[in-house]
């Protein structure tokens, strides 16, 4: 059947006689997928050929209906071993799906299983593995066929050697289908584009949802994952050199993977629940990120006046937000427009989430002393031109950022208040002096992220002055339409893909400065800054939602209205 279908796109025109014989010799995959992977054919222009050729339709499975009820009945070691779906059932057929249209065994197999007469239609095989994933859950290649389908080199590397204590758990949890399950769980994490995978125990069993673009997604599991439920937990666990044993503390460690070629950092928090431990899991994919701070999604004018004050030659540069805001991006962004062989910059972190060529890092170490504060008075004496403290926590590494900031350094940090204001009276609050808060910060940039519309399903409409808030600029519309979020089959029908920043630059000016000196409370420091012309979050997310870059409900959901 190899040769058969190697000859036929031969025949075709769509494989040369060398193509056809580089891509026979290239592994055991069979010619079409050597094809496609040798980059000779497209997967879609080669199944059209061969199903042209035997008489059978080809089927795009993203514009198609499913009828779960096909599912019933159907052996499900055929889906998983070769590529099958049931489709529906239509004039007393059952309508599959299938990825090799020359090989029929399979689908008489399907038909002696069901009693039924099969209609094959073709289609492609990431196509049908979305449908498996979407309707019987992630992980259900696992949890019902992993262990009978063929070996495969795993996507998913492991860069740290596990060590077993040798219990009865820890053998379970390095079972090959509990060790299979779990990567799929994290492969399928990493595609969706997800930040965070969330492991919950409940009284029902485990459920898992991914945070996409900032939205917590549940994921379809299906219910035979309950058994597997401790081996999870407990191969998480052994990767992360956790405990194993211990189920009534917290705990925290890191994963370190390669997926796919690339390095994926994963920070395991476990904490003991009601039905069992909860799991979260934050995916740092080093491969993906893009430290570009023009990329981030500040307006121009916003862009200069920052890209100006993270060069000075002094004092401290605040970003603010929420956890997951951003600031950590943002940081490393103008820390690598920054660099360079004439400065030195050293950082200190909890933890470090992203190694940075040419920028000394530093974890710090709470449970040994390496805290924020002895790191950064340690960093002093390494001769920095710029420092980052991951974040000021307290009175002490608030002092010493401000010692660094007075002695000729230039500091970044990060505070977690709602707006840029709220950082003065923040750091007066921990116990500063107000002349030294007024003194030292040269800058606080407050940031949130909103979902970025989908560029393939976004609709035009004209909006109605009844439906939207009072703050919005109606002036700066100027008749232009606004956009929202419909839903496809390439942003998973939620209308949204990837995320953009919105930012509120607050740059310390002696009225400011004078302010922060006298005490005052962050809404009078709000009132100056806005008089002095500083966007705020909500008029920088006004300003994306016009140019159709995001929906208003989007606005509404991340920023509240300025009350002026």
């Amino acid at each position: 059947m190899i040769m058969e279908a190697g000859e036929i796109l031969r025949r075709r025109g769509l494989l040369t006689e060398d193509q056809l014989h580089q891509s026979l010799s290239n592994g055991s995959g069979g010619v079409i997928q050597s094809a496609i992977e040798l980059g000779y054919v497209d997967e879609r222009e080669a199944l059209s050929v061969l199903a042209d050729e035997v008489g059978l339709d080809f089927v795009d499975l993203r514009e198609t209906e499913v009828d779960l009820s096909a599912l019933k009945g159907f052996p499900q070691k055929l889906i998983y071993r070769h590529a099958l779906f049931p489709l529906r059932s239509e004039n007393g057929c059952l309508v599959v799906a299938t990825a090799d249209p020359l090989d029929l065994y399979p689908l008489d197999e399907a038909s002696a299983a069901t009693g039924n007469s099969i209609t094959p239609v073709v289609a492609e095989r990431g196509e049908i593995a979305r449908l498996v994933k979407r309707h019987m859950g992630v992980g259900s290649e696992t949890v019902e066929g992993l262990m009978a389908a063929t070996t495969e080199e795993d996507d998913v590397e492991l860069l740290d050697q596990i060590e077993s204590d040798g219990s009865e758990l820890s053998e379970m949890a390095q079972e090959a289908s509990v060790v299979r399950l779990v990567n799929e769980i994290m492969l399928e994490a990493i595609e969706s584009r997800a930040s965070d995978v969330h492991i919950e125990s409940q009284s029902d069993g485990l459920v898992i949802r991914y945070r996409i673009d900032g939205i917590l997604h549940p994921q379809p599991v299906p219910p035979e994952i309950n058994r597997f439920q401790a081996a999870i937990i407990s191969r998480l666990k052994i990767m992360a050199r956790l405990n194993i044993a211990e189920k009534r503390l917290p705990q925290d460690g890191r994963i370190k993977l390669r997926v796919h070629g690339r390095e994926v950092d994963i920070r395991l928090s476990v904490i003991p629940m009601i039905h069992g431990e909860g799991l979260v899991m934050r995916i740092l994919d080093k491969g993906s990120m893009v430290f570009d701070l023009q990329g981030l999604g500040m307006d121009p004018a916003t862009y200069e006046r920052f890209s100006k004050l993270i060069r000075l030659p002094h004092g401290i540069v605040l970003v603010t937000g929420p956890t997951g805001s951003g600031k950590t991006t943002t940081l490393y962004s103008s820390l690598m427009e920054i660099k360079g062989p004439d400065n030195k910059i050293i950082t200190t972190e909890d933890p470090v989430e992203y190694q940075l060529d040419g920028i000394n890092q530093i974890q710090v170490h709470p449970k040994i002393g390496l805290t924020f504060a002895a790191s950064l008075r340690s960093i002093l004496r390494h001769d920095p031109d710029i420092v980052l403290v991951g974040e000021i926590r307290d009175l002490e590494t608030a002092e010493n950022a401000i010692q660094a900031s007075l002695t000729g350094h230039l500091v970044f940090s990060t505070l977690h208040t709602n707006d840029a204001s709220g950082a003065y009276t923040r750091m007066t609050d921990m116990g500063v002096e107000p002349f030294l808060v007024a003194s030292t910060v040269e800058a606080v940039m407050a940031q949130r992220l909103l979902r970025k519309l989908c560029p393939h399903c976004k609709e035009a409409y004209e909006p109605d002055r009844d439906e939207l808030p009072e703050d919005f600029p109606w002036d700066d519309l100027d008749g232009r339409p606004l956009y929202r979020n419909v839903g496809c089959r390439v942003c998973r029908k939620v209308g949204y893909a990837g995320r953009m920043g919105i930012y509120e630059l607050l740059v310390t000016d002696e009225q400011v400065r004078q302010l922060a000196h006298d005490r005052v409370s962050s809404w009078d420091i709000r009132k100056a800054a806005l008089e002095g012309g500083m966007r705020t979050l909500r008029m920088d997310a006004w300003s994306k939602a016009i140019k159709g870059d995001t929906s208003v409900d989007e606005v509404l959901r991340i920023t509240k209205g300025d009350q002026l």
